[in-house]
């Protein structure tokens, strides 16, 4: 386990995401948006793969923050914007820094990174802040 003072780096998660992680998250989210599945659509749209959902990065960031806290913190905020497409397929990289710590509260910045096939950073997919209760 990492620091938990200001300035201290939060553990990274890496991921794969793949087709069917996106069919599964879209089947328990109800979000069947054609762009991330119908290729004709994609490729009016100026893409060459189906678009990982935003959500899932936003789900990624609240797994990277409970997966090091552990579980009896609970994260109480999230929030983030997206700033480039995921395609399908692509590998992203969770990982942040501790912005504040105060008795049972931390509050983190966190980034979610696209990488190259040789896990160099190609891109920002989403930028945000978490804030967890912990114990």
């Amino acid at each position: 386990m990492t620091s938990r003072e200001p300035g201290a780096p939060i553990p990274p998660l890496e991921r794969r995401i793949d087709i069917a992680d996106m069919v599964s998250y879209a089947g328990a989210t109800w979000d069947w948006h054609r762009m991330h599945y119908d290729m004709a659509y994609i490729e009016s749209a100026g893409f060459t793969a189906p678009i990982v959902d935003g959500q899932m990065l936003g789900a990624l960031m609240a797994e990277c923050m409970q997966d090091w806290l552990g579980p009896d913190a609970r994260l109480t905020t999230l929030g983030f914007r997206f700033l480039t497409p995921v395609e399908a397929g692509s590998v992203v990289r969770c990982d942040g820094v501790v912005e504040s710590v105060e008795p049972g509260k931390i509050k983190c910045a966190l980034t979610v990174h696209i990488l190259s096939s040789s896990g160099s950073v190609v891109g920002i997919a989403a930028s945000g802040r978490a804030e967890a209760n912990t114990l």
